[in-house]
């Protein structure tokens, strides 16, 4: 079970804290002071399935200041490479589980991989 975490967010602690109150634990990565590779993004985002833009946090100065919208289509390979360039853009937390992943907004939502 590995959690991609951002210390700063609250969301993300939520998550930790909920893992840790249900005896669950989970390889936490530090997506931001060791980021992915675009091959990792890539991977994440198969085991997410659906639409690559769920992981893009679009509200983020930095998605505004390149560009990037909501509506923009794009291959998966290509998002994968800009959040791998600009890991800030990566929604959290995300937990992933073998071949299954999922993003926490509400954290309750790890139960659907759990």
């Amino acid at each position: 079970m590995k959690l991609w975490h951002n210390a700063r967010c609250s969301k993300s602690r939520e998550a930790v804290a909920w893992l840790a109150a249900r005896g669950l634990e989970a390889r936490v990565v530090d997506y931001l002071g060791q980021p992915p590779t675009a091959a990792d993004v890539l991977a994440l985002l198969a085991k997410l399935g659906g639409d690559p833009r769920a992981l893009v946090r679009f509200k983020e100065d930095e998605a505004r200041a390149l560009g990037l919208a909501p509506g923009d289509e794009r291959p998966a390979k290509e998002w994968a490479a800009l959040l791998a360039a600009h890991p800030r853009l990566i929604e959290r937390p995300v937990l992933e589980v073998g071949e299954r992943a999922v993003i926490g907004r509400p954290v309750e939502r790890f139960q659907e991989i759990l």
